[in-house]
């Protein structure tokens, strides 16, 4: 499978890493380090980033959703602010852009600027969202990768794969190494939201979904070597 661009989907509490809040920068370093040699093969990428790392969907009765989840929306921006410039200082040149006006600290999201600034090779944040509350990041990652004609979303989580069920609560879950979007969606596995999986599944974008801690998971990943699960159209 070729890849000439592609969506990748950071979990945020893997970017926090083991303090499970905020950044660990030594992992931030090393998805730059590998965005950076995917950019250098002439890959063109998106990213769209959680904000688990920084909030979780609503944690309180006395909090709307609507108020919960546009908190997680500039939880987004602020990851993706940091993760750009951590980006920005191994070499690459990046665009945060959002899908509502943030002052100057982003640029206002259109298909035709996204397309412009990936075609030169920029790495595009997508953050903040679609910029409507009951819609997760994951179909946010699902929409822009439509709308960028991205071949692949790849999924960076913090396990190391699809399984049947909850490896952390269930120690005898099984991994798929390969699993069609329909049999996703019909088992209701866990991977992302359904509404993400069907727009997915309308749209024929497949998924590889892997672990964020794995040594080159990314440019493994892009080059068909990793260990993850190959969720297919």
């Amino acid at each position: 499978m070729t890849n000439k661009r592609i969506l990748l989907k950071l979990s945020g509490e893997a970017l926090a890493g083991e303090q499970n809040t905020g950044f660990s920068e030594e992992i931030v370093l090393e998805v730059a380090n590998q965005v950076k040699k995917a950019i250098d093969k002439g890959i063109e990428v998106g990213v769209v980033i959680g904000g688990g790392n920084f909030w979780r969907g609503r944690t309180s009765q006395n909090i709307s959703r609507s108020k919960a989840d546009q908190i997680g929306m500039l939880a987004t921006i602020m990851n993706a602010i940091y993760v750009s410039e951590v980006f920005s200082s191994v070499g690459l040149h990046t665009e945060v852009l959002t899908p509502f006006n943030v002052g100057t600290f982003t640029k206002l999201f259109s298909i035709e600027r996204a397309h412009k600034y990936l075609s030169k090779g920029k790495v595009v944040f997508f953050a903040g969202g679609t910029g409507h509350p009951f819609f997760s990041t994951d179909t946010a990652a699902a929409l822009r990768a439509i709308e960028i004609k991205a071949d692949t979303i790849l999924l960076a989580k913090n396990i190391d794969g699809v399984y049947d069920s909850d490896p952390k609560t269930n120690s005898a879950a099984i991994k798929f190494n390969e699993i069609s979007l329909k049999e996703v969606i019909e088992k209701e596995l866990k991977v992302m939201d359904l509404t993400a999986a069907i727009m997915c599944l309308e749209n024929k974008i497949p998924m590889m979904v892997f672990g964020l801690n794995e040594k080159d998971g990314i440019i493994n990943t892009l080059e068909g070597k990793f260990n993850g699960t190959y969720i297919t159209i």
